[in-house]
C-alpha cells in the first residue's frame, strides 16, 4: 500500500537562451517579472507581483546564501551566485543569478535580477559547498 500524497519534485532545465528577469524594491517586494520568469516558475504576473522572492525559495538553499546576498546588495555591490528555486508546482530549477542594486528615476532604491542557466558541473560544485561547513 503506497502513500498517494508523496510528490516527487522534478528538475526543470533552462535553455541557454533563457533569461529570467525580476525587479524588486529595497525590501525585496517584486515589482516586475518578464514572461520567461512566469513560464519557468509557473506563476502568473498577478500572482507574483507584490510578493517576495521567498515564494521561490527551495528548502535546500542555506539561509546563509541569502544573508550574504542581502548584505552585499545593502552596501551597494552587485551579487552573483547559484540559486536553487522552486516552482509553483513544487518542481525546482537552478540558475546563475546576477543582482544589481540601482536607483530608479524617482530616486528609489531597487534591485534588478538576471538569472540564466546554471551548468551541470557548476551545480555539482555548489551542492558540495552547500553540504560542507562553508555555508554553516
Amino acid at each position: 500500500m503506497g502513500n498517494d500524497n508523496i510528490s516527487v519534485e522534478k528538475e526543470i532545465f533552462l535553455d541557454t537562451n533563457i533569461c529570467l528577469i525580476s525587479k524588486t524594491d529595497e525590501n525585496g517586494i517584486i515589482s516586475f517579472v518578464n514572461d520567461e520568469f512566469c513560464n519557468i516558475t509557473g506563476y502568473d504576473m498577478d500572482e507574483i507581483i507584490g510578493k517576495t522572492h521567498n515564494i521561490l525559495r527551495h528548502q535546500d538553499m542555506p539561509s546563509s546564501v541569502f544573508n550574504e546576498l542581502w548584505q552585499t546588495l545593502k552596501i551597494g555591490d552587485m551579487w552573483t551566485g547559484f540559486i536553487k528555486n522552486k516552482t509553483k508546482s513544487g518542481d525546482f530549477f537552478w540558475v546563475y543569478a546576477t543582482i544589481y542594486p540601482c536607483t530608479n528615476h524617482f530616486g528609489i532604491k531597487e534591485y534588478i535580477a538576471y538569472r540564466g542557466k546554471a551548468l551541470e558541473f557548476e551545480i555539482e560544485q555548489i551542492k558540495i559547498l552547500h553540504n560542507s561547513d562553508f555555508y554553516k
